[in-house]
């Protein structure tokens, strides 16, 4: 789940890293009002779940409350790649001197989270990996010993900061950390954190992307969900319980496990098809969920064919078919569906599909599977 900036910096703060004076509006109104209180030059910022903002015309500086209010207007009625503008951030301008990328993510081939620091602040951090990688600094952290200060330290000197902000840059790294570890982040990064013109460091842009797995410990940041980031099939697949992500081919695929759906993905693409989604039913499925996700499946239109892939374990086979069959009943689907179902009580399962009034491709291994259902999808196999 990704976190707006203005939610993102809030949580900085909690953790004691200096942010902008500042709100979040939803009409011009609002805005011109915060601008009021702030006094002065403010930034008038869109607040929508993806990059490039600047260069949409997203983020505007406004030198008093009444241009606040003018660019509050056309910003709030934008559109940035796709997704509306519903709020605005009206922050303090900073006097800006120095810009610097500060961010931690896990590094999942170390097991542990990596801390991040650049010279090159206020430009996307995979463009600085691109053409200057020697400029990003980095120091792994144990999570049974935290950050520790002579970490901060070397990444300070790395990056050339001044010496006399190397103790408040350890305060900004280790607020960072114990935000990232305390709200069960995948990423927490500032960019830019900025020198000011008094020598301070201020963190003038923030972003977060916590962990599905961990928002039930943060129920208030839960509900904090952009939903105009998902598609409409993304939103009921979540509220189902389903790890879902829509994708632009024409094999909707049905697998319970991650791993074994992105196997079912990569082999059904090195046979010439292009998967139309990313679905996990999770262990344990039962018929009603199954039911939902192959609704969710042919909804949508460009799908021309449905993999089932399923690996009995804890989920039972005969579960798994009860729930396509239930589906199959409600929806009237007219693409062929190739089904692969191994494991537990899958000579049931099997029974409960050749007993039902529909007629289905059946396979016994993956590579098979992922065969017929490139040439279902291509009309070159019908049931």
């Amino acid at each position: 789940m990704k976190l707006h900036e203005y939610l993102s910096k809030r949580v900085f703060a909690q953790y004691g890293v200096p942010i902008p004076d500042g709100d979040v509006a939803t009409t011009p109104e609002e805005a011109r009002a915060i601008a009021e209180r702030l006094g002065g030059a403010v930034v008038v910022k869109s607040q929508v779940l993806v990059g490039g903002r600047g260069k949409a015309g997203g983020i505007k500086l406004a030198q008093n409350s009444a241009e606040a209010e003018q660019l509050a207007a056309q910003i709030l009625a934008m559109e940035i790649k796709g997704l509306p503008v519903r709020k605005v951030l009206i922050d303090q301008a900073a006097d800006i001197r120095q810009e610097i990328y500060l961010g931690i993510v896990v590094d999942r081939v170390a097991s542990r989270p990596v801390m991040m620091a650049s010279s090159e602040g206020g430009v996307e951090i995979e463009e600085v990996a691109r053409l200057n990688p020697q400029a990003i600094k980095k120091v792994h952290i144990d999570p049974f010993v935290g950050l520790r200060g002579y970490q901060t330290r070397w990444l300070a000197k790395g990056i050339g900061l001044d010496p006399a902000l190397q103790r408040e840059f350890d305060r900004v790294a280790r607020g960072l950390y114990q935000a990232f570890m305390g709200s069960d982040a995948s990423l927490a990064e500032i960019n830019p954190l900025v020198v000011t013109g008094e020598g301070k460091l201020l963190a003038v842009d923030g972003k977060m992307v916590l962990d599905d797995n961990g928002l039930f410990r943060h129920p208030d940041l839960a509900e904090k969900r952009d939903v105009d980031e998902e598609t409409e099939t993304e939103r009921e697949a979540r509220e189902a319980g389903l790890s879902y992500v829509q994708l632009d081919g024409e094999i909707g695929c049905m697998v319970n496990g991650a791993g074994l759906a992105m196997a079912t993905m990569d082999i059904t693409k090195h046979f010439g098809g292009a998967p139309a989604n990313f679905l996990d039913i999770g262990g344990g499925a039962k018929a009603e969920r199954v039911a939902t996700a192959l609704r969710l499946i042919l909804a949508d239109p460009n799908v021309k064919a449905v993999l089932f892939n399923i690996f009995g374990g804890i989920t039972r086979c005969d579960e798994v078919a009860k729930g396509i069959i239930a589906a199959l009943e409600q929806i009237k689907p007219n693409v062929p569906m190739v089904v692969r179902l191994v494991g537990t009580n899958e000579e049931e399962g099997r029974q409960v599909l050749a007993d039902s009034a529909y007629r289905m491709i059946a396979a016994t291994s993956l590579a098979e599977a992922a065969q017929k259902a490139v040439a279902a999808a291509r009309g070159e196999l019908e049931a």
